[in-house]
């Protein structure tokens, strides 16, 4: 459990360091200079990944019960994660979707980690999915005081939005009916 904590606190430190302190994050990238600076960001974040991923499949194998949520509930997460890849794909094509939500990402990082802790009742479910919705809150709120960063992103069209939907509906499906199961070892049908 310890291995998923400390990939818990480097991926979601290195992605809260504009929510703490957005003044030290510029001082940071203009001082190391902007390739530098994101090199370091990433190296952190990919550190922490590869912690969750080792520290999430660890605690799998002795497996603390929380809850037992009713069965209804896989369903529901299930329809929670539909919109996830569509918001996902919608952050970096520009259209209706993205100009509504502001934050399409954050809105599936919730989406995402709803749907988990509504369907998982072990402790490293609890923390992992607990500690992502955590964070997309509390990131979203602090966005709101913060000046805007650009996203990169594809250019402006008409058809971003039927794109990121139809793109997005197609890696839902792949990844319910083959890539959860090959990539997690749990299939969630």
């Amino acid at each position: 459990m310890a291995t998923l904590i400390a990939g818990l606190v480097l991926f979601l430190g290195i992605h809260s360091l504009s929510i703490v302190n957005e003044p030290l994050r510029n001082r940071l990238q203009a001082s190391l200079g902007e390739i530098p600076f994101k090199g370091l960001y990433s190296l952190i974040a990919l550190i922490g990944l590869v912690l969750i991923v080792v520290g999430y499949g660890a605690a799998r194998m002795d497996p603390t019960v929380l809850y037992t949520p009713p069965g209804w509930l896989r369903h529901l997460a299930l329809l929670l994660l539909v919109p996830v890849f569509p918001l996902l794909l919608a952050t970096y094509l520009p259209g209706r979707i993205r100009h509504t939500l502001k934050h399409p990402t954050l809105v599936a990082v919730k989406l995402w980690a709803l749907a988990h802790l509504l369907a998982n009742g072990m402790l490293h479910d609890t923390l992992l999915f607990g500690a992502f919705l955590a964070w997309a809150v509390v990131d979203r709120i602090s966005i709101k005081r913060r000046a805007p960063r650009a996203t990169p992103t594809l250019p402006q069209g008409k058809a971003n939005d039927l794109i990121a939907v139809v793109g997005g509906l197609a890696l839902y499906v792949v990844t319910v009916l083959w890539a959860h199961q090959w990539l997690i070892g749990v299939s969630p049908v």
